[in-house]
């Protein structure tokens, strides 16, 4: 096991005089950590070498007795090749729960011996143009640096095999480059933003299951801090200094960070990181979570499939761009697509007819911005069927993108507003300020909740723009039950559907039921990934009879 081989690490190649000398191999435990030092030539603690540079060291705070503790979780995860360990419990004297990060493979012994070897590392390569974002794209490291690490490995651990190596290199690279423990939180699915207040106070981060944790990662000092947030923004194209104190930029892999440094943040420098999911949500998800029942799904389909323009409105962090992708499952395979986001987290199905666009923030000149509303101008000489807008927040894109639809586009968005009538509100008063009289070319308006309390979310409301600008909520969520209940009849959604495509009423109420079926069929068998549901809709679209033979038999396309 990896976990017994790298605890005596620290004793790897140490061999002890007097017990040579007796032919006896020294006993791990019985080694003072003096004694560890002195043979492997590394300096003390506290005199490090001459010419090395000194760097703040982050701090893993201790993990207090048990009696102390009330265990609430506790879960495993690889970061770069490290076995790390999250124990998450509520600590006596704390009022949040704690989130411990845990490399429980090394030794405390071990571990200092390495930040050691580190030190010696960075005093002979120089780290300047390294950066652990662009490695993890690319996945290529300067050769200098890496044969510097095997040569200090060899050099310090001598019988380590090829596994723990690796091991060993996969940690220094993790500590020496990018940031720090930081990168463990990031490599943690679980977590949906990270937090650095100020260096004076422990990093903070959201758990999808726990809500705001407490870590036990510090980080040295308000240099650090800065430290990381800058070679961020070196990675964007972005800087932060005295005239720019504020940063709100994009990586590559769709994570947002933001950054503000002192004196702008009283207590100190500040990052926040929110984690793009390495694993988009479908409608299979959100029906398996309770966040919406195939009914009320069902009913958004529809509208969807005759591509009635579709507003889906909430707080913050109440799932609305993830029901966007939700509602972007229900596409069809012969139409073309423009998604128009500032961060990329729509994802489509591989084989759909799809252009995903991003905007660019100006550079340090202030030159070069392409602004949401310069890419909605340009899609509507693409020959979209349907427009993906991932947030309106002015008067001139909320314009434009009111003008696609009323030329015969199929347009889905989404906006902060927490129900279907504080929509309208927000839609038609400043900053927006849309006329009232073009509301009703929105169809439909979804509206995603969040229970500040327990973290939960659900949709909250599906509702209907009737002709004179009105709201007609027809699913409402019973807060107390959590279900979603019919609370009215369609008056215009159905009879808009009837009217362009000839359908009857009970052949709508078919439609629906076949759809109910389907979304069912694919929760039970946990028909789940973008692609996957993606072929199921592509199936219905193109041969329904077909796949309603799989629903009815209750089995799945290989079967």
């Amino acid at each position: 096991m990896l976990k017994k081989e790298v605890y005596n690490l620290s004793r790897l190649g140490h061999k002890d005089k007097k017990i040579q000398k007796a032919g006896k191999k020294p006993s791990g435990h019985e080694r003072l950590f003096k004694e560890e030092v002195k043979v492997t030539g590394l300096p003390p603690i506290g005199k490090a070498e001459k010419g090395a540079r000194k760097e703040p060291k982050e701090v893993r705070l201790e993990t207090p007795k048990k009696e102390d503790i009330k265990n609430l979780g506790t879960y495993n995860f690889v970061s770069d090749n490290i076995p790390i360990t999250i124990k998450i419990y509520k600590k006596k004297g704390e009022f949040v729960p704690i989130y411990d990060v845990s490399i429980s493979n090394i030794s405390k012994n071990t571990e200092v011996i390495l930040e050691k070897i580190r030190e010696e590392l960075t005093s002979q390569v120089s780290l300047g143009m390294v950066d652990i974002l662009t490695t993890k794209d690319t996945g290529v490291i300067e050769q200098k640096f890496i044969d510097t690490i095997k040569n200090l490995i060899s050099k310090h651990f001598p019988d380590a095999d090829e596994k723990t190596a690796n091991f060993l290199e996969s940690y220094l690279i993790q500590r020496s480059l990018g940031l720090g423990h930081i990168e463990i939180l990031m490599d943690d699915i679980n977590l949906e933003e990270i937090a650095v207040n100020s260096s004076d106070e422990p990093v903070w981060v959201y758990h999808v299951k726990y809500g705001w944790l407490k870590t036990n990662i510090m980080l040295a000092s308000e240099e650090q801090v800065r430290h990381y947030a800058s070679m961020i923004g070196r990675r964007v194209g972005r800087q932060l200094t005295v005239l720019e104190p504020l940063m709100d930029a994009h990586l590559r892999g769709g994570d947002r960070v933001n950054a503000t440094i002192e004196p702008i943040s009283v207590h100190g420098n500040t990052i926040t990181l929110r984690k793009f999911a390495a694993k988009p949500w479908t409608i299979t998800d959100f029906i398996n979570d309770s966040s919406i029942s195939p009914e009320a799904a069902a009913l958004i389909w529809l509208g969807v499939q005759f591509e009635l323009s579709t507003l889906i409105s909430g707080g913050t962090a109440t799932g609305k761009t993830s029901m966007l992708n939700v509602v972007a499952n229900f596409f069809p395979p012969n139409q073309r697509i423009i998604s128009i986001e500032d961060t990329r987290e729509i994802q489509l199905p591989k084989f759909l007819h799809w252009v995903p666009m991003i905007t660019r923030q100006p550079n340090p000149e202030g030159k070069g911005e392409v602004s949401m509303l310069d890419l909605l101008v340009n899609s509507l000489r693409m020959r979209p069927d349907r427009i993906i807008v991932g947030e309106i927040r002015r008067k001139r894109e909320a314009e434009v993108l009111f003008e696609a639809i009323h030329t015969g586009h199929s347009v889905y968005a989404t906006v902060h507003a927490n129900d279907t009538h504080e929509t309208i509100t927000r839609l038609t008063n400043p900053p927006i300020e849309i006329p009232k009289t073009m509301l009703p070319a929105i169809s439909m308006v979804v509206v995603q909740y969040r229970n500040r309390r327990t973290g939960v979310r659900k949709t909250f409301q599906i509702s209907e723009i009737l002709p004179d600008s009105e709201p007609n909520v027809l699913i409402q969520l019973d807060i107390r039950k959590g279900v979603l209940k019919k609370v009215a009849n369609s008056k215009s959604l159905l009879s808009t559907i009837e009217l362009f495509t000839g359908f009857t009423r009970s052949e709508l109420n078919m439609s629906l039921n076949e759809k109910v079926a389907i979304l069912k069929w694919m929760s039970k068998h946990n028909i789940n990934t973008v692609d996957t549901v993606g072929r199921v809709m592509a199936e219905y679209y193109t041969n329904k009879e077909n796949i309603m033979g799989y629903v009815r038999k209750n089995k799945l396309f290989n079967d």
